[in-house]
């Protein structure tokens, strides 16, 4: 495991906090260099920014960019930081937002927000990592979308629209840049244990226990169960894998519990 991303670069965005903090981690951990990229350095929760707990616990070398993935200079500029580490490798394009409501409930702000981040921040990730990736005829760019992205959900109309978005992007790039060596992927993570979960049950007044009752494994995920899924798209354990949108959810979407 240690050794599984041995001399490659890769640029997460969101990675202060969450599941792109884990992923950063343990990209590090198995020999990754990593770019760090978001729009704030501390992590929500509290302790070391995540480019310094990589250095301090890991062989890698990490850096951190303010990013805001809205825009397409941000990202650019993020993507070009890891030429100090060779070149970008792997882009995981995690940032993004919950918003829950219904479709009568939200207004063209709301609209516009959740799209620039889930949808637009996306794309631009993709749009800036793959000029690099087609030069050297190699690369894997991993897209983080969820369960709402296959399936849809009341009150979570505008969410399933931009998580649905880059299911899509993921299968269209995966086809077009297959020929020069570039896997597109997307994971689609369940209920995972981060603080976004947390505020949005806390606002919608869902337990654990009203989540755990729809999961087969009967747990909430965590972030480094995505995080190992990432891994694997990252690694040459998936280098025949492309074009796939990975689930990870104990058996939420397509299990009758």
């Amino acid at each position: 495991m240690d050794s599984l991303l041995s001399e490659k670069t890769a640029v997460v965005t969101g990675a202060a906090s969450g599941l792109g903090r884990a992923i950063a981690l343990r990209f590090a951990k198995s020999g990754s260099d990593v770019v760090v990229a978001d729009i704030q350095e501390k992590p929500r929760s509290g302790g070391k920014p995540t480019h310094q707990k990589i250095s301090d616990e890991t062989k890698s070398s990490a850096s951190f960019v303010n990013c805001d993935v809205t825009s397409l200079d941000d990202v650019r500029y993020a993507v070009g930081e890891a030429e100090q580490y060779g070149g970008i490798d792997i882009m995981v394009n995690n940032a993004g937002i919950v918003h829950l409501g219904g479709i009568l409930e939200m207004s063209e702000d709301d609209y516009d927000t959740i799209m620039d981040i889930n949808q637009k921040g996306v794309f631009f990730g993709c749009q800036a990592a793959l000029p690099p990736m087609i030069e050297q005829q190699e690369g894997c760019i991993i897209n983080m979308s969820s369960l709402a992205g296959i399936r849809g959900y009341a009150e979570s109309t505008m969410y399933c629209m931009s998580k649905g978005a880059v299911t899509l992007l993921s299968y269209s790039l995966a086809s077009e840049f297959g020929a020069d060596g570039i896997r597109t992927n997307s994971i689609h993570p369940g209920v995972i244990d981060t603080d976004i979960r947390k505020d949005v049950e806390e606002d919608i007044g869902v337990t654990d226990g009203d989540r755990t009752d729809k999961i087969a494994l009967e747990r909430i995920g965590t972030p480094e169960d995505v995080a190992h899924t990432a891994l694997f798209l990252a690694s040459d354990m998936g280098s025949y894998i492309n074009g796939h949108s990975l689930t990870v959810d104990g058996g939420m979407a397509n299990i009758v519990v």
